[in-house]
């Protein structure tokens, strides 16, 4: 079977970082950061998949069919029963790897998103669809869904499959991320979880929650409170004790922090610009290891794609 996709199309997708949870907000709330993946794919009359990576990952990804931005591709040309042709991917990777800013959900949704691209022509793919095969792989849509549609988004899974609501923070939301140089599994993050909470927190959970909804979009002066949490970071504070102790002592000092993700970094979510200075600040003050401190804007425009036609030829 000859696949309908031309030798020569080139697909470039740009991908956001990614913050779950945002305390409160389990499996449910996401946000885009401007901390961006590039990828580069090139239609080939040669089978087979060759990916280049530079920047985070390079010389530690897999760089044939293996690689997960591959898997994504594969998956949705497997997902429309079409052919895929043979591949050239150059990635251009900033997320970091294993520290909670999503970088394998940006990792399935350039992939997904590089698909879509490629077919053109042969295979449309919408919104819906896309998050559909993005959380099949990833899990759960809470870095996916902000990924593909930017800003701050809610995303739930229902009768017809995944779903999403995309919001847009207030202006003076203020995101900063602090990275430190070890990582953290996700599946060990998810292994340290209960079963079971107590109704108590469960109840505290959803008003914080609610009311964090509020604190991003419409009265940033409620972030401290609303970013509280009792369903999932006291669980996975043995495994990352230096972020939990930093984050009570932020806490303690009025700044919105939680774990990013299933961390080991910290997100802050600030009211203002020089808040999240002087969090970043009292962090490098304190902290027993080496962080570094990123002030990304919440990003709003989430995977970009450009197409290329196939008389232009591949270029690293």
């Amino acid at each position: 079977m000859t696949s309908k996709v031309p030798a020569g199309r080139r697909v470039v997708v740009e991908v956001p970082a990614t913050t779950a949870n945002l305390g409160p907000g389990f499996d449910t709330l996401g946000l885009a950061l401007s901390v961006y993946d590039q990828l580069m794919v090139t239609a080939s009359d040669e089978p087979g998949v060759r990916v280049e990576v530079h920047g985070v990952g390079a010389g530690e990804v897999p760089t044939d069919e293996r690689n997960l931005v591959a898997q994504a591709i594969l998956r949705v040309f497997t997902e429309v029963g079409e052919e895929p042709p043979g591949l050239d991917l150059v990635a251009r990777n900033t997320i970091p790897h294993g520290r909670g800013l999503g970088s394998s959900g940006a990792a399935v949704v350039s992939g997904i998103v590089a698909a879509k691209g490629l077919l053109e022509g042969v295979v449309d793919l919408d919104g819906d669809r896309l998050l559909g095969i993005a959380t099949a792989m990833e899990g759960h849509p809470d870095n996916v869904a902000p990924a593909l549609f930017g800003g701050l988004t809610i995303a739930w899974t229902g009768q017809d499959g995944p779903q999403h609501k995309r919001l847009l923070p207030h202006r003076s939301v203020s995101p900063l991320v602090l990275v430190p140089e070890q990582t953290m599994s996700t599946a060990l993050a998810r292994s340290l979880q209960p079963e079971h909470v107590p109704h108590a927190d469960a109840i505290f959970n959803v008003s914080r929650s609610t009311l964090l909804i509020a604190a991003l979009i419409q009265s940033p002066e409620l972030l401290s409170t609303a970013t509280e949490d009792r369903l999932h970071q006291s669980y996975r504070a043995s495994a990352m004790p230096e972020t939990d102790r930093l984050i009570t002592l932020l806490r303690a000092a009025g700044h919105a922090a939680v774990v990013s993700g299933a961390g080991p970094s910290i997100l802050v979510l600030a009211s203002d610009p020089s808040q999240r200075l002087a969090a970043a600040d009292l962090v490098m003050a304190n902290a027993e290891q080496r962080w570094s401190a990123l002030l990304p804007a919440v990003d709003i425009k989430g995977a970009t794609l450009e197409t290329h036609q196939a008389s232009l030829r591949a270029h690293s």
